[in-house]
């Protein structure tokens, strides 16, 4: 299969083809999501939570996502690779979001994605500017927890409406090559999808997007801290693990494993 590049992505949206996108934070996984033709891989700051056992994403650093960025490269051959820009790695200014930026494609990424509208536009120009592609992301935005009082869906007053489709634009005018809603209502994010010319990739925000993301260990069904609505397991995978592991426990236990067939 033909390697995806971020023209395909943009050709996606006008060909009205669904973008397939998932996250992924080591090379295991990596090849198995690019086997199978998923279009991009995310290495998400969600890795705070469902790999490092973080409360929230607030606690991952750029070592962090430099090192799991790596690792799924490493593990792809045919998909676009995402990385997410951690907490305070863009915040400060445009010279550290530059920097950070490229970190993150040093290490193996073809795009960052980085979290806000309006008040990260001149960041996004920033780092475009330097030929760093990058993706936003607005909506209900994780490392803005504290400020929206947890993870609460956006966009229900009209004032809110209004100011997510001006963060979109935002985004765009900023230089994005496509946009993240997250949790947002499905009126709202298929209008801000039809005025934008940019690709959008929901999560929580109705089909009408041109693409779709989850967290691989939501839909593996491998994830049991939270279980949010817009979530679709699309495989049990915890409970064969499970299995599994007590086998090989039992086997030792009992002195079955390993038999003659394993040992030199």
């Amino acid at each position: 299969m033909k390697k995806i590049s971020i023209l395909d992505i943009a050709r996606m949206k006008e060909e009205r083809r669904k973008i397939v996108m998932i996250t992924a934070y080591d090379v295991l996984f990596a090849k198995i999501f690019d086997e199978v033709g998923v279009d991009i891989l995310l290495v998400g700051d969600s890795l705070g939570q469902v790999v490092l056992g973080l409360p929230n994403t607030l606690g991952v650093t750029m070592e962090d996502m430099e090192r799991h960025t790596g690792a799924v490269a490493r593990g792809r051959k045919r998909a676009y690779l995402v990385a997410d820009m951690p907490f305070l790695s863009f915040q400060a200014g445009p010279a550290d979001a530059i920097r950070n930026a490229g970190k993150l494609l040093q290490a193996g990424a073809e795009a960052v994605k980085l979290e806000g509208g309006r008040n990260v536009e001149a960041t996004i120009r920033a780092i475009t500017q330097c030929d760093i592609p990058v993706m936003g992301h607005v909506g209900l935005t994780p490392q803005s927890i504290h400020r929206m009082g947890g993870y609460r869906v956006q966009g229900k007053s009209d004032a809110q409406r209004e100011r997510l489709l001006d963060d979109a634009l935002a985004v765009q005018e900023g230089g994005a090559f496509a946009v993240v809603l997250e949790g947002m209502p499905a009126d709202l994010a298929s209008g801000i999808t039809e005025r934008l010319a940019i690709p959008t990739i929901g999560i929580g925000a109705g089909p009408g997007c041109d693409g779709q993301v989850l967290v691989m260990q939501d839909l593996l069904g491998l994830f049991d801290e939270f279980r949010p609505k817009f979530v679709k397991r699309f495989g049990e995978l915890k409970k064969p693990v499970q299995d599994a592991v007590r086998a090989y426990a039992e086997e030792i236990r009992e002195g079955k494993f390993p038999g003659k067939e394993h040992s030199f």
